[in-house]
């Protein structure tokens, strides 16, 4: 095991695509410092079981450390405890930073886990029919502190099923149970309760849902991993007359704090405030959130309505009719939506500029700016022999802007002299004769929303610096 970790280390040896995740949750994902060796990694983690390999990521040019690593245990239980006894620990008493640690992505999953996830908490079993819900709690509370146990049962005669359900504290109490219980239980961690329902779960060993319904399955008609959320919408909700707006009402029946709130909502870009709202009433979580376009609202009531926060606790999201003109509101979307397909088709193919530029003798400037930003006037651009005093940096997610909107959002700040692309990344650079006119542009654009594209705008490194990290192209 010693020699295929030292292969790891010289970038020789790595596991194959289909044994990385075999067994499941058995490889852990870290963020360190760029100045910790492997033999560290190997000297903290190996008291928690066998360790087949070690990666540390490195910059394929300048073969340095890019802080992340990855520890591939024998044992999904090893790789669990070390999570649960490592993240926010200190790998040596020089390190002023803590690490970070947290199951790694698998195929299956679409992130890092961590040990709050209640993925790796909750397992599903097959139980004789006369077990009931005790009888459960003593089988499996020999691998740790079970929290709850419950019991699958016909809704019209409530005789058992045959499966279960068991709640651990810890990750690696359920890894444990799955590693070590008798095989006859065919104990699997669950499907989590935000992406299939209960009834799906049901069915992994047998056809339930015939049996109970008296009828052929329905056909899934939202091709969406979270299709028990939709699903209810041709039932009850009538979409064409929900009053739509940039503002959201979010209901929970666990309080939250402001922080809390922020934190889930701010995954989905735009996010302008939010607040917390308390009921001396009742015990109940109510908040408002307000995001800068519709679009953003939009998307983050229908991706967050139902999200479980904590675990077992599925917020309610929903429109508040602010008075706003929802066909206005669509239609402004809608413009946003093309002027960000056209800038990312000119991005990926340069050939097509002429065609955004056509009509330009005619005054029109195509793709018109879409943005809640209050931006300045338009000013005249400085000339190109005009000697640089600040040199901005600008990130674009998800693509970069056309160069001459780039161009008509940099030069409402005056003093501007050149903005450019780097080519093949989604990166630029401003160059203004003057240093003031540069701190307007950050103030006014940095983490704004532009055509439907974010903009981090901030200092760059002065010439010198940048030569020694990476090649200046136009």
């Amino acid at each position: 095991m010693d020699e295929a970790g030292s292969c790891a280390s010289g970038g020789g040896f790595r596991p194959g695509v289909d044994s990385l995740d075999e067994p499941p949750n058995s490889r852990i994902f870290l963020v360190i410092s760029k100045y910790t060796p492997e033999s560290v990694l190997r000297e903290r983690f190996s008291p928690f079981g066998e360790i087949q390999d070690i990666w540390v990521v490195r910059d394929k040019h300048t073969k340095e450390s890019k802080g992340i690593a990855f520890v591939k245990f024998a044992r999904s239980s090893q790789a669990c405890r070390a999570m649960e006894e490592m993240h926010g620990q200190c790998l040596s008493p020089n390190d002023t930073k803590p690490i970070k640690v947290f199951i790694a992505q698998s195929r299956s999953s679409g992130s890092h886990r961590d040990v709050e996830d209640e993925e790796l908490t909750r397992i599903f079993v097959m139980i004789p029919k006369s077990y009931t819900e005790e009888d459960l709690r003593e089988k499996f509370k020999v691998y740790g502190d079970i929290e709850y146990c419950s019991i699958i049962k016909n809704k019209v005669t409530g005789e058992s099923k045959g499966l279960g359900y068991v709640r651990y504290l810890k990750p690696s109490q359920a890894a444990q149970a799955i590693e070590n219980c008798d095989r006859s239980f065919r104990a699997i961690l669950a499907e989590p309760k935000n992406k299939a329902s209960e009834s799906s779960e049901q069915d992994y060993y047998s056809n339930m849902r015939q049996e109970t319904l008296g009828h052929e399955p329905r056909v899934n008609m939202f091709p969406f991993e979270q299709q028990s959320e939709y699903s209810s919408f041709d039932k009850n909700d009538n979409r064409g007359q929900e009053a739509i707006s940039k503002r959201l009402s979010v209901v929970s029946r666990v309080p939250f704090t402001e922080e809390q709130l922020f934190s889930i909502f701010d995954i989905v870009p735009g996010l302008e405030y939010c607040e917390v709202q308390r009921d001396p009433y009742s015990n109940y979580g109510h908040g408002v959130v307000q995001y800068f376009n519709v679009a953003s609202a939009i998307y983050a009531k229908y991706k967050l309505h139902g999200f479980q926060y904590p675990p077992g606790n599925r917020i309610g999201v929903s429109f508040i009719d602010d008075g706003s003109n929802a066909t206005d509101l669509l239609r402004k979307m809608a413009t946003q939506m093309v002027a960000a397909q056209l800038a990312s088709m000119v991005w990926n193919n340069p050939s097509q500029q002429q065609f955004l530029q056509f009509g330009g003798n005619s005054g029109s400037q195509l793709p018109q700016i879409q943005t809640d930003v209050v931006l300045p006037s338009c000013k005249k651009k400085a000339p190109p022999e005009t000697p640089v005093k600040e040199r901005l940096f600008i990130v674009f997610n998800p693509h970069p802007l056309p160069l001459d909107v780039l161009e008509d959002i940099f030069c409402r700040f005056g003093n501007l002299i050149e903005v450019y692309l780097v080519s093949g990344k989604n990166v630029g650079y401003a160059k203004y004769a003057d240093r003031i006119s540069a701190n307007d542009a950050i103030t006014t654009l940095h983490g704004k929303i532009l055509n439907g594209v974010r903009l981090k705008v901030m200092l760059a490194d002065s010439p010198r610096e940048e030569s020694n990290k990476r090649q200046r192209t136009y």
